[in-house]
Parts: C-alpha cells; sequence; structure tokens
C-alpha cells in the first residue's frame, strides 16, 4: 500500500447516471404549477448543488413561493422511482472491485438517506466505508467540510486522500480540503469547468487505476 490510502467519490455524474430519475421526478414536481416538462439535457446542467437548489433554479425569480410545494412532490416521486433508471456508468463497478486495497467513501449533495439507498438498491453501498450527502455535515460541497470530515474519520492527511469527482463543486471541495483531484470527463459538467482538476479521467472510471499508479510513483 502507497501513499494513497482513501479514494472519495461524487455520486450523481461520477459513479452513476441518476438523470433520468432526477428528470422524471422534477417534472412531477412542476407538473400542477403549469411549468412545461424539462428534458434531461435541460436537468443535467443545472444538477450538483442538491435537490432545494434544483427546485430554486427551475422555478428562477418568477414563482419561489412554489419551492415548498414543488421539493415535497419531488422528493415524494424521487423516493420511491430511485433507482427505476439509475444504473452505474460502464467500468464502475469492476473498478471498485479493483480498488479493495482502499478505503473509499462517497459524498454527495444528495441527501446522505437517499445517497445511501440509491447505492444499496444498485448493490454498490457495500463498497464503501462512509456514505455522506448534503445533510450529513454544516455545509455541502464546494465547501470542503465534508471532505474533512471523512480524513477526520479515517485519522488520515489530505496527502493520503484523492477526491474523483463530475463537476467544478468536487474540484473546488477536494483542492480547498488539500486533497489530489481527479474529474472525470464524462458525467454532467463540461470539460472546461474541470480544468482545475490535477488529472482527468475521460471516459471510464477505469482509468483512474492508472492515476493511482502515478501517484505512487511520485
Amino acid at each position: 500500500m502507497g501513499r494513497i490510502k482513501l479514494i472519495i467519490f461524487d455520486l450523481d455524474g461520477t459513479l452513476v447516471d441518476s438523470a433520468a430519475d432526477i428528470t422524471n421526478a422534477l417534472n412531477y414536481g412542476l407538473e400542477p404549477f403549469g411549468f412545461r416538462p424539462l428534458t434531461v439535457e435541460e436537468t443535467v446542467k443545472m444538477v450538483g448543488e442538491g435537490i432545494t437548489r434544483l427546485v430554486e433554479k427551475v422555478l428562477g425569480t418568477e414563482r419561489p413561493e412554489l419551492r415548498e410545494a414543488v421539493l415535497e412532490r419531488f422528493l415524494r416521486f424521487y423516493s420511491g422511482h430511485l433507482t427505476e433508471h439509475t444504473r452505474p456508468y460502464p467500468g464502475v463497478v469492476e473498478t471498485l472491485q479493483r480498488l479493495d486495497g482502499y478505503r473509499k467513501a462517497v459524498i454527495s449533495n444528495k441527501r446522505e438517506a437517499l445517497s445511501r439507498r440509491l447505492l444499496e438498491e444498485l448493490g454498490m453501498a457495500s463498497y464503501f466505508d462512509h456514505i455522506l450527502g448534503s445533510d450529513s455535515t454544516p455545509r455541502k460541497k464546494p465547501s470542503p467540510q465534508p471532505v474533512i470530515e471523512v480524513l477526520r474519520r479515517e485519522a488520515l492527511t489530505p496527502a493520503e486522500a484523492v477526491m474523483v469527482g463530475d463537476s467544478n463543486l468536487d474540484i473546488e471541495a477536494g483542492r480547498a480540503a488539500g486533497v489530489t483531484t481527479v474529474a472525470v470527463g464524462y458525467g454532467y459538467r463540461p470539460l472546461q469547468a474541470l480544468a482545475g482538476a490535477a488529472f482527468l479521467i475521460r471516459e471510464r472510471l477505469s482509468e483512474l487505476l492508472e492515476i493511482l499508479k502515478a501517484l505512487e510513483r511520485q
């Protein structure tokens, strides 16, 4: 075992493609209020900061008073359709199996209970030593607080950890915590949003294995 002992992953857009289920829940939430249905492509541009912020972005300045009603409908629908269409990206499960020598964590801006249940329903929860959501620490990504919390639980230094994610929120949280950042280019964000990462995975999570080897050689 080398220098890196802990790998922290984002969830949506990194480990799993959940865009269709989130879009369906959002459209269910909006449906009684006269909004046109959103496409998956429109939704993925807005996800990442948590469900409440997603609803706020859709409502904008026009109808902020609908936030609680839309949020309640969203959560009711999403809780019942969490993994209807959501699947791990190609190569993710195989890569997690090959990382069995490392401690692993998920830090999502989805609520912890939903993040945990999603991973359980997909048979992936057992790969992770820690699963944190937007409500697990007082501040969520891009704050470094959840990253620092996982380091604290594992009694590790930032130099011993890597943060893997598909958005600038993941990269900013990782960098602020002092850990090595790895961006995935197959997720929900354009490559230019990931420019601050130390490493880039272009097509499959399995590329992380070579990055870890390179880090061990440094």
